[in-house]
């Protein structure tokens, strides 16, 4: 059987009545060519099922059009959230994305980082500031912009996008205090470097409050709701004075409810809870659940926008950091206690 001939980008060109470097052109940076010029092309890729070659186009730019981006797990709802910033900061880039996922070890992070600079990629987004020494020299040696993503940290290797997790967490353990609790606990799963900040900031809370007791429960386990439930029954076996939780996300914090409720434990009045990252489920919950909000759909879409700014010569200068902030939305689970 004879094989179908390869289409090529002069191809396209000569069935769109354009010049190959208009084409060319047009698959790179579609807004400089004209919306008539751009509509033949289409129909003629369309028509012919011409595929664009990344490598030959690396080859004669030095980088492709894809974006690196390199995170912990595509089943925690904050990455996903990620993800939906990080496309529509893509729309009309002309700019496509690799994705790879490290699962939180440290060699794998190494891996793809080097398979992903071998492919000349225009950009690199990665989640975090505690690369590994390997990891960190990589990405300082990269020929493209790489955006760490996720928290804001005094030395990025050259862009970050994030907020302190630290602040947030010492903002959610205060507001506890503030409504009048006097023992709060901490859960945490998973631990990763931005919740170990996040137990960080909650301790320093207590002890700016002169509270001495270090009432903490955390586990390497992934995090989900069932696993809040148990945590919460951990706590109250080793202090059963606890009258508030901070959770290190809202999984967790969805999971103390139910087992308080299992407990005939009343919340606010009883039990505090205070949840991190506001999850559409915290103001469904009955009754609705405070929690320590955090932009992840700007960082997604402002990581893009630094790796777009700065491929278009006018980008920020590296060590640039913005810092999306938090913000504490306080809800019936926290409401000052009766008495």
């Amino acid at each position: 059987m004879n094989k179908t001939p390869k289409i090529t980008l002069s191809d396209v060109a000569l069935a769109a009545d354009v010049s190959p470097i208009t084409v060319s052109r047009a698959l790179r940076n579609p807004d400089k060519v004209s919306v008539e010029a751009r509509a033949r092309i289409d129909r003629a890729i369309h028509e012919l099922g011409y595929v664009p070659n990344p490598a030959a186009r690396a080859l004669a730019s030095g980088r492709t059009d894809i974006i690196g981006v390199i995170i912990p797990s595509v089943s925690n709802n904050v990455f996903a959230d990620v993800m939906r910033g990080i496309d529509e900061g893509l729309q009309g880039s002309g700019l496509g994305v690799q994705l790879g996922t490290t699962r939180y070890s440290p060699t794998t992070e190494e891996d793809l980082i080097r398979v992903f600079l071998s492919q000349r990629p225009a950009g690199l987004i990665v989640a975090g500031h505690d690369q590994s020494p390997v990891a960190r020299r990589l990405l300082e040696g990269a020929d493209c912009p790489v955006v760490q993503i996720m928290e804001v940290g005094p030395a990025p290797i050259d862009l970050a996008v994030g907020l302190s997790h630290f602040q947030g967490a010492r903002a959610g353990a205060a507001h506890l205090l503030a409504q009048g609790y006097r023992a709060p606990a901490f859960l945490g799963a998973q631990m990763d470097p931005r919740s170990q900040r996040r137990l960080a900031g909650f301790r320093a809370c207590l002890a700016d409050a002169g509270l001495d007791d270090d009432p903490v429960v955390t586990t390497p386990e992934p995090s989900s709701v069932s696993l809040g439930c148990r945590l919460l029954a951990d706590l109250l076996a080793r202090w059963p004075m606890t009258d508030a939780v901070l959770c290190n996300n809202d999984d967790l914090a969805l999971g103390v409810l139910f087992e308080a409720r299992r407990r005939n434990i009343r919340v606010p009045v009883q039990l505090g809870i205070c949840g991190f990252n506001d999850h559409e489920m915290m103001s469904a919950a009955e009754p609705p659940l405070t929690s320590v909000a955090t932009d992840r759909f700007s960082m997604g879409r402002q990581a893009v926008g630094l790796i777009r700014s700065r491929l278009a010569g006018v980008g920020p200068d590296r060590g640039s950091s913005v810092d999306l902030g938090f913000r504490l939305i306080p809800r019936a689970s926290t409401a000052r206690r009766d008495g």
